[in-house]
C-alpha cells in the first residue's frame, strides 16, 4: 500500500506558489474517430526466441495457447518468465485490440481542452504500454468506463492536466524519509508531488520506480520531464496501490465496485463519508462528462 501520499490539494486558479509549466494548448478541433483495428488475436504471430517483445504484444506459443506480453522482453519463454507473459483469452474475456486505447485522440482532447503540452496523448498511450490491464479488461464498456474514471480522476487532481508538481514548495523539504536504508539521495527537497495522481516522499519515488524499472530514487525529476514516464507512476498508483480504500482503481471498475470506489483508493480519508462532498462531487461529474464523451453509461455506485 501506498504510504502518506499527502497529495496537495490542487484547487485549479485559486492554487498558489510557482509552477514550472508551460502555456496551456487551446482546444484541438474534433477529428474523425479512429477506425476499429484489426482483430490480433485471430492473426497473432508464432512466438519466437530471442525476438524482441514489447509489452502488450500478443504471441502464439508453440503449444498453440496465446500469451500476452506484460512487459518488454528480449523473447523470453511464456510458460517460464511469468512476470514478463501472462495467458491471454481472446474475445470478451480480454481485449483482442492490444495495440488499442478506447479514447481517441479527438475524445482525449475534447475531454482536456486547456491541458499543458507536457501531458500528450502519445504519452499517455506509451505508459500504458506498462500497465496491459488497464482500459483492456472486460467488453467495451468496462473498458470505457475504467478509461473514463482514471482520466475524470487525473483532470479532478491536476486541474484538467494543467499541473505537472504541486504547487507550494515549502513542503518540498517534508517529504523526505531518512529513516530508510536507501535514504534520499536526490536531496531533502526532491521527492515532492509530481504527475497526474501526485507522486511524493521517498520510498514511494522507489517502489513506483522499482516497479516499473526507472530509478526515480536517483533521478525523480523524470516524473516531471518525461511525459510517458508522469503517466507511468499515475497508472502504477491506479492499477497496483490502493491508498486508504480496500481496492484499487483498476480493480474498482472492473469488479463492478463502481467509481466511488475509486475515491476511496485516492483520496477517501480526506474526501469520502463527507469529509469533502464538494471534491467528490467534482470527481463524478468529470467522470459524467468522459463517459458521455465515450458513449458508455457511467454504473452504479458512484459516490464514497
Amino acid at each position: 500500500m501506498l504510504r502518506n501520499r499527502m497529495k496537495a490539494l490542487l484547487t485549479g486558479l485559486a492554487a498558489v506558489g510557482s509552477l514550472a509549466t508551460t502555456a496551456l494548448v487551446p482546444a484541438t478541433a474534433s477529428a474523425a474517430e479512429a477506425p476499429a483495428p484489426v482483430d490480433e488475436c485471430a492473426v497473432a504471430p508464432a512466438w519466437s526466441k530471442g525476438a524482441n517483445y514489447q509489452a502488450r504484444d500478443i504471441v502464439k506459443y508453440t503449444d498453440g495457447k496465446i500469451y500476452v506480453a506484460q512487459r518488454d522482453n528480449p523473447g523470453y519463454d511464456p510458460t517460464v518468465s511469468t512476470y514478463y507473459w501472462a495467458p491471454y483469452t481472446c474475445g470478451t474475456g480480454g481485449n483482442p485490440y492490444p495495440n488499442s486505447f478506447v479514447v481517441s485522440e479527438a475524445q482525449f482532447d475534447r475531454m482536456f481542452p486547456n491541458r499543458n503540452p507536457f501531458y500528450t496523448y502519445k504519452g499517455l498511450t506509451d505508459a500504458m504500454k506498462a500497465f496491459p490491464k488497464f482500459a483492456h479488461t472486460g467488453d467495451d464498456t468496462m473498458r470505457k468506463q475504467e478509461a473514463a474514471a482514471f482520466l475524470a480522476n487525473i483532470s479532478h487532481e491536476t486541474g484538467g492536466l494543467y499541473y505537472i508538481k504541486e504547487v507550494n514548495e515549502a513542503n518540498y523539504p517534508h517529504y523526505c524519509d531518512r529513516n530508510e536504508p536507501y535514504g534520499c539521495p536526490a536531496g531533502q527537497s526532491a521527492y515532492y508531488g509530481r504527475g497526474p495522481i501526485q507522486l511524493s516522499w521517498n520510498f514511494n519515488y522507489k517502489a513506483a520506480g522499482d516497479f516499473l524499472g526507472i530509478d526515480l530514487l536517483n533521478d525523480p525529476w523524470k516524473v516531471e520531464t518525461d511525459p510517458a514516464v508522469a503517466m507511468m507512476t499515475g497508472l502504477w498508483y491506479w492499477n497496483t496501490q490502493n491508498g486508504p480504500g480496500p481496492i484499487t482503481g483498476h480493480d474498482a471498475m472492473v469488479s463492478g465496485a463502481g467509481f466511488g470506489q475509486t475515491i476511496r483508493s485516492i483520496n477517501g480519508a480526506l474526501e469520502c463519508d463527507g469529509g469533502n462532498p464538494r471534491q467528490v462531487e467534482s470527481r463524478i461529474n468529470r467522470y459524467k462528462e468522459f463517459t458521455g464523451i465515450l458513449g458508455v453509461p457511467t454504473g452504479s455506485s458512484l459516490s464514497c
